[in-house]
């Protein structure tokens, strides 16, 4: 019945995004977002924990009331426009998204085997998804993280597949997939800014010592792949995605040694492109140890 209730719901949110008009319709998600984040304490404290690292400058109250408000609003713009995508044509895609970093898009696809596109939670990634898949006509394959109660997981995965992306749920297999997709040369996507299981490495982020996914740099190391940071902010009723330069990916030593090194890179990388949008990052879990004391 629980699974039921949230399929439901989500579908219904969706059949509600696509209908309304599309800046009346932000707005209303905008503002029952900012409610909800009001009306959850644990999550909008761990939020506040989150923006104090990411914050170039110390914020007042007032200021940081603000800002925790715009996190909570900003996830819900990325809830309105992602349920939006499956009725949007490739014109509508390509005239509210725009990007930087062609070279380094282009580097990344002229290598022997695919590029795996190394993300944090920030801003709205399934739209750059949809244009890769439907404006560049490249696979693409999004490693994602199973959500309980199954029927919501199978519902997201139905939908991320109306938007042109193989879904890998992370698992015991999810390995050989993304190998068999790197070396078919398919892109591939890791959300990969916060550690969710598996091998963690420990790595310094914001300043303080945490657990971030081992997944990229091995992968990398084992196959080849670039492995190009990347970004997508929401920017009025759009998108503009941000690609850095490709990490510089090869054995200098032990492969544990490795892969600390290069996801410490990762890292620092990330710092750079959520201190654009701090508003942006859509994390509302730990993720550092403190952050459970």
């Amino acid at each position: 019945m629980k699974g039921f209730l949230a399929v439901t719901s989500y579908r219904l949110l969706s059949f509600i995004a696509r209908l309304l008009p599309q800046r009346f319709g932000n707005s209303i998600f905008r503002f029952f977002g900012k409610i909800a984040g009001r009306l959850n304490k644990d999550r909008r404290k761990m939020v506040e924990k989150h923006l104090r690292r990411t914050k170039s400058t110390e914020l007042d109250v007032q200021e940081m009331e603000k800002s925790i408000d715009e996190v909570f609003s900003s996830y819900a713009t990325y809830w309105f426009q992602s349920f939006r995508l499956p009725g949007m044509t490739s014109e509508q895609i390509l005239k509210d998204f725009d990007y930087e970093g062609e070279s380094y898009l282009a580097e990344a696809l002229d290598a022997e085997v695919g590029p795996i596109m190394a993300m944090p939670h920030l801003g709205g990634w399934e739209w750059s998804a949809f244009w890769i898949t439907k404006v560049r006509g490249i696979t693409l394959n999004a490693v994602v993280e199973p959500l309980e109660p199954p029927e919501v997981f199978e519902w997201f995965k139905k939908f991320r597949s109306s938007l042109g992306m193989k879904v890998i749920p992370l698992g015991a297999s999810a390995g050989s997939e993304v190998i068999n997709a790197l070396k078919s040369k398919e892109m591939v996507v890791l959300l990969c800014d916060r550690h969710v299981g598996g091998g963690g490495v420990e790595v310094e982020f914001f300043g303080e010592k945490t657990l971030l996914p081992a997944g990229p740099a091995t992968l990398a190391l084992r196959t080849g792949a670039p492995l190009c940071p990347a970004a997508v902010y929401i920017q009025g009723n759009g998108v503009y995605g941000v690609l850095r330069p490709l990490l510089k990916v090869e054995r200098q030593g032990r492969l544990r040694d490795d892969v600390q090194r290069i996801t410490q890179e990762l890292a620092y990388e990330f710092e750079t492109l959520i201190r654009k949008a701090p508003e942006q990052w859509h994390l509302l879990q730990p993720n550092w140890p403190s952050d459970t004391l």
